[in-house]
This record gives structure tokens, sequence and C-alpha cells, in this order.
């Protein structure tokens, strides 16, 4: 750019000394030298730093790593790369026979579970029924124990009648209370519910339910409208469900976000709703009208992280640069532009507007040049 303005620079001085007859001597060169440098500098800092401009920008794409919930030998894969896909449609399934087995485990489980809550409501009714026959057995040893009391102490019966009596009835008041104990706990192996359910019930039920949703997970479905990018997954190879071991990378359906990185020199120029233009190396000759959607309220190299060391800032590397969202005010539809193309983009302010024009001279002259490639020649 500055040395596309030199040559326009050049062009001119050589322009008005031949037209002007000006006399070629050190005294002329050195001044239009200077007076170009001055003018030159002055028009390249004006513009630099009311109007921004930078290389770096790029369509921005989200991507999904896909991850199954369960581990197993994959057994078919009918997705197919770059093919539009639903929500829901199936990437890839996994062996379901471990987790089928699983449920039918569970369920079994689940059977016996019931029963023997059955059970314990039958055992819990013979207990108290046990413990109602013992508290009659008592009452009665008791009754026989207090009148053996009272004709003790007028001297009707004999002590070995009493001791006996006695003896009975503490027989049958301990064989009570065992069966009040035994009729206790029946009742409350029967009553132990969680939610109105039995809690042996309740937690074979909830494995059940986790068997069920892993025999659910063995088929991968995609998550949102869209496609897989790239697909390398073959029935027979194992997918483990690792966080860091993605099987494949999917795209969802959703446009691309456009944003610029500019240098913090331009922060003070650079607002929301301004103007600017965009040239893309993949559409060269054109440039595309866009505005400023979003001002990067942060620089990536200034984050910090919970950690066991200290901050030393000579490992951050590179002053940053402010990321800006931008939004086309045209539509790109008819062009062929993927996501991650690269751009470059000039921001107009309303600070020294004039310089605009050279800044979009500049900008197109830049745009033609994109003709000008080549790949190994």
């Amino acid at each position: 750019m500055d040395l596309l303005i030199i040559l326009i620079y050049a062009a001119l001085a050589y322009v008005v000394f031949r037209l002007f007859k000006i006399p070629v001597n050190g005294f002329t060169l050195l001044t239009a030298a200077l007076g170009g440098i001055a003018l030159l500098g002055a028009l390249v800092l004006g513009m630099n730093y009311n109007h921004p401009f930078t290389s770096q920008a790029r369509f921005y794409f989200t991507t999904t790593p896909i991850i199954p919930a369960v581990s197993g030998v994959v057994i078919d894969v009918p997705v197919q790369p770059r093919t539009k896909l639903k929500a829901g449609d199936v990437l890839f399934r996994i062996d379901p026979k471990p987790f089928a087995y699983a449920v039918e485990v569970k369920e079994a489980a689940l059977a016996d579970a019931v029963q023997a809550t059955a059970q314990l409501q039958a055992a819990a009714d013979t207990a108290k029924r046990k413990f109602e026959s013992a508290q009659a057995a008592r009452d009665g040893a008791k009754d026989i124990y207090d009148r053996a009391a009272k004709l003790i102490a007028s001297g009707t019966i004999a002590q070995a009648q009493f001791e006996k009596a006695k003896s009975e009835y503490q027989a049958a008041n301990a064989s009570a209370q065992a069966a009040e104990a035994e009729a206790t706990r029946a009742r409350l192996d029967a009553e132990a519910n969680l939610r109105g359910v039995n809690t042996e019930v309740a937690r074979i039920q909830a494995e059940l339910e986790t068997a069920r949703f892993n025999l659910e997970q063995s088929v991968v479905r995609a998550p949102t409208d869209g496609s897989v990018a790239q697909m390398f997954l073959r029935p027979g190879m194992y997918a483990a469900s690792m966080p860091l071991r993605p099987v494949m990378v999917f795209m969802p359906d959703e446009p691309p976000v456009f944003a610029a990185a500019f240098l913090q020199n331009s922060a003070q120029r650079i607002e929301e709703g301004a103007e600017a233009e965009v040239i893309l190396p993949a559409v060269p000759g054109r440039f595309f009208k866009a505005k400023i959607e979003s001002v990067g309220a942060y620089i990536p190299q200034g984050q910090l992280q919970p950690s066991g060391n200290l901050v030393d800032p000579e490992q951050v590397k590179g002053q940053g640069r402010m990321l800006v969202g931008l939004k086309f005010t045209e539509d790109l539809s008819r062009y062929q532009i993927v996501p991650g193309s690269t751009g470059e983009v000039a921001v107009y302010t309303h600070h020294m507007h004039h310089l605009a024009m050279l800044r979009k001279v500049l900008l197109r002259m830049k745009s033609w040049l994109n003709y000008l490639f080549g790949d190994g020649h």
C-alpha cells in the first residue's frame, strides 16, 4: 500500500517537473523528496489512524465434535460427508448387544425386586400376627402372675407355684418383646419407600433406566441440522466415549461469522455501525459493503485461567489485536465463498473523511491485485 502511494507521488512529481520545466538538480530533487515524504507521511498517518485497515479477517464457523456417550465397536456408518442432515438423523451405530444384555439383566433384577417387595409385605403381616399372638400369651401369663401374687400373700398357694407363674410371665413378656421387634423390622423393610416405591425397586429401576439410556445412545444421531465435514469412521472401528477422542466433526447448519482483527492503535476510531468495505481473495476485483456489528471487549492475550503457577508476563506472546464483527449489507450467496475464507477490511469513519477516498482507491487496487497469484509458478 505504501509503495503504491510512493509510485503515484513519483508519477505526479515527474509530470510536474516536465510540465513546468523545473530544472533537475540537487535542490529541486531534495525539495521534491522532502515534500513527498512530508505529504505522504501525513496522508498515510492520517489515513491509517482515521480509516483503519487490516489484512487479518476471516469467515469463522463453529463445529461440534461428535463423541459417543457409550463405547463400543462401530457396526454401521450410514452418513455421507457434506450431505445435509436433519437433527436426529443417524450418524453411526455402535454394536447394541452389550447394552441390550445389560437391559435384560436389570429387567430380571427388577422383577426379582418386585417379587421380594411382595414377600417383605407378607413377612411383615406374619410378624405382626406373631406379635399379636405373643402379646395375647403375655397378657394371659400376666393375669396368672397377678393372681398368684395375691394368693401367695394370703398363703393360699405354695412358693413354688408362685415362682412358676412368675417365670412363665417373664418368658412370655420376653417373647412378646422379641416378636414386637421383629414385627417392627419387617414393617420398616416393607415400608422402606422412595416417592412411594420400595427403595430396592427404585434403585434397580434407576439402573434399568440407565441401561436403557446406554442402549439408546448406541445409535449416535445428528445434534442439529447440518452436515459432517470429514468422515473417516468405518465399521469395525472402536468408538470410545472420551472427551479428547471425537470420531467425526459435525458442522451445524448456520451461517459463518465474519470478523476482523485490528491493531490496538485503531481502537479509538472503530465504532459499532461504522461503514466498512471488504475485499476477498476468493472474489478478485470485487469489494463488498459491510457495517461493524460488534467491537471486541477484550484481547485474547490478556486472559487468565486458574492454575498452580503465578502469572509470568514474559510468557504472553504478541501485543494482541481487537476482534471486530462485521455484517455484510449485500448478498454474497451468488459467490462461492466457503467458510474459513480470508479477507481484508477497511473501516471508514467521520474523522478526516476526505482521506477515506484514498483508502477506497488503495483497497480497490489491492482487490484487483488478487488476480495476480500463483501456486508454485
